[in-house]
């Protein structure tokens, strides 16, 4: 038997045992009713000839009749009710001799009725259970197969589900395969590209002490800006990779702002610009703060570029039982609307982007937060300026 027909059967189990049941007890009372008024008529008939020996054939007479004209006479009420007599005043003890019995086929019905039901219960349950089971450890991790040991009506989804979740360890696997071998690609290349800068930078400083001139300086900017591409495109691998070193420990959010503030000293004083860091006491994180004050550091570099002559760069942090909150922003002009969905992508640099910047920084900032559990994002403030909110969660 499929276990499509057994799922029908069962869904019908329950019905034809209420009708067998039901229809038992109607049978059952049917024969109750007629032995009762067999007995009453024929001790009817026996004090009728006792009373009255010569009215036996006439009672029996009478009996005949009322065997084949009972059922329409007794809708008519009978002779009795012209005499004041009810129903109710006879076979007092019928009914209550009748309720034994058929209670106990009617409580037998329903709990026939209601264990089935039940037991259909569990068993959806129980099945729905053990494939919610396998999922949770597909997720986890520590399950990838699942054994069919028979068959029901979720045989058919256990299947397709086993289907989809190796196609999706295939796939998974496939692009965790891709993503390595980019990552390993990548760090070969910044490798490469390293060694030409280096001996390219250190001739052309050997070049300016000889026979200085504006265009060697001009080349040596761009070599240095080949040089930071390199170094973020190493970083980049380490990140693609899951290879890039982070020390947990506990990080205080004030300090990290701080040192992310004294790095770009020199910046800001060419851009005569400076950083309001508010101490609010101890709020830490857990995560590395090399590698924190380095997102954070981008983060700021943005601001900077968007920030006028003068300006000032507000930085704020706040905590919470779920997680910790630092927001960065600027007095500039903010971001364009339709550049915000774009901003965290890899070498993407706005309309607006100033400097020699290659669009890195903030991509990399988002990495290195979401791998200290977090996110961060932009958005404009309604008085002016962008702001980027950065969450930490516990």
């Amino acid at each position: 038997m499929t276990a499509r027909a057994k799922g029908r059967l069962a869904l019908l189990a329950p019905v034809l045992l209420c009708f067998i049941g039901v229809s038992s007890v109607s049978v059952f009372w049917m024969q109750e009713y007629r032995s009762a008024a067999f007995v009453h008529i024929s001790k009817f008939c026996e004090i009728m000839i006792e009373e009255d020996p010569g009215a036996e054939t006439q009672v029996l007479s009478a009996v005949k009749k009322y065997h084949l004209y009972a059922e329409p006479e007794l809708k008519k009420g009978g002779v009795l009710t012209q005499y004041g007599y009810r129903s109710s005043e006879f076979c007092e003890g019928i009914p209550w001799r009748l309720l034994g019995p058929s209670s106990v086929l009617l409580f037998v019905t329903a709990w026939g009725y209601l264990l089935s039901a039940w037991y259909m219960n569990r068993h959806s349950r129980r099945r729905i259970e053990e494939l919610l089971n396998y999922l949770e450890q597909v997720n986890t991790g520590t399950e990838g197969t699942m054994i069919q040991t028979r068959e029901d009506e979720f045989s058919r989804l256990q299947d397709e589900m086993y289907k989809t979740v190796t196609a999706l360890y295939q796939t998974r696997e496939a692009a965790v395969k891709a993503k390595l071998n980019f990552a390993d690609n990548l760090g070969n290349i910044a490798h490469q590209i390293k060694t030409p800068i280096t001996a390219a930078l250190l001739s052309l400083q050997l070049m300016e002490k000889k026979m200085p001139n504006i265009y060697a300086e001009q080349t040596e900017r761009q070599l240095e800006r080949l040089n930071r591409l390199e170094e973020s495109l190493l970083t980049l691998s380490r990140l693609d990779a899951g290879v890039l070193p982070l020390e947990r420990s506990r990080v205080d959010i004030y300090t990290a702002l701080s040192l992310a503030a004294e790095n770009l000293k020199d910046l800001l004083v060419k851009e005569n610009l400076s950083v309001s860091i508010p101490d609010k006491g101890c709020v830490e994180i857990d995560g590395d703060l090399e590698w924190t004050m380095e997102a954070l550091m981008n983060l700021m570099k943005n601001c900077m570029e968007h920030s006028p002559q003068g300006g000032l760069i507000h930085c704020d942090y706040s905590c919470n039982p779920l997680y910790t909150e630092i927001l960065i922003w600027d007095d500039g002009e903010g971001f364009c609307s339709e550049e915000i969905p774009r901003l965290f992508e890899r070498f993407y640099r706005g309309r607006g982007a100033a400097g020699n910047g290659i669009g890195i920084g903030l991509s990399l900032a988002r990495s290195i937060f979401e791998l200290q559990n977090g996110s961060i994002t932009a958005r404009n403030l309604p008085q002016g300026g962008a702001c980027f909110e950065v969450r930490i969660y516990s």
